[in-house]
């Protein structure tokens, strides 16, 4: 199982983001690249409490939805909607610089990496409180959802 616990599966992931560019074709959904790149960087500070994320969670979400997403053996199929505050089309971060914007994505993503005792506890707006491990395998399937997405 695939998670950014592990050094190999870190590592991945952060060889193929160098691999997205600002013209890289999308395989699905609506976003380009570089709103991808804000995308995933809007989710990690969602996650950390320093962007606000509307939840939209209960019981079957907590349990089931959970457990499906983050531990079944299967992809995350595409076109599942995102909460608005990190939908690009709607209140997530405009593209600026493609340059800056994957800098403070590669800063997010080693943040979020270094201490992951600091994540126990937090909330994910679908999922509800999650623990360490949870959230650095949300993490790995949400940066492989979109890379994939974008053919990295």
């Amino acid at each position: 199982m695939k998670t950014l616990a592990n050094e190999s599966d870190l590592a991945e992931i952060q060889r193929r983001l160098k691999t997205v560019g600002p013209d890289s074709t999308r395989r699905w959904g609506r976003m380009t690249a570089h709103q991808m790149i804000c995308h995933l960087s809007d989710s990690f500070l969602a996650v950390t409490g320093r962007k606000h994320m509307s939840m939209a969670t209960g019981p079957l979400q907590r349990t089931v939805i959970k457990w499906v997403a983050l531990y079944a053996p299967l992809r995350w199929p595409p076109g599942y909607p995102t909460r608005p505050e990190i939908d690009q089309a709607i209140g997530g971060t405009r593209p600026s610089d493609f340059v800056d914007d994957l800098a403070l994505l590669e800063t997010l993503f080693v943040e979020f990496t270094t201490d992951p005792t600091a994540l126990n506890g937090l909330q994910h707006p679908v999922f509800g409180p999650m623990t360490s491990s949870d959230w650095l395998r949300w993490a790995y399937l949400h940066m492989d959802h979109h890379l994939r997405q974008f053919g990295s």
